[in-house]
């Protein structure tokens, strides 16, 4: 008997940011700059999301928002080294 409610998913937004904030690491200045915008904007939108009942991903959305902003300091001090 199915009562209506969906079972609970991670959103595609949360997922798209912890691997931008994953791979900011892995890229020079620019391209680490970039992708630790992407993971801090799709965070965002992660955490949105999180808060309807059938959706999960809050924790990794907030994971992404802090390593996108330790992306975008890795990126600054590539610039200088």
């Amino acid at each position: 008997m199915e009562t209506g409610q969906a079972k609970p998913h991670f959103s595609l937004p949360s997922l798209i940011a912890i691997g931008a904030a994953i791979a900011s690491f892995f890229f020079g200045a620019f391209g680490g700059f970039i992708l630790a915008l992407v993971a801090i904007a799709f965070g965002l939108l992660g955490v949105l999301l999180s808060m309807a009942p059938s959706v999960r991903g809050g924790v990794i959305s907030m994971l992404s928002l802090i390593g996108g902003a330790i992306g975008i300091l890795i990126a600054i001090i590539k610039v200088f080294i």
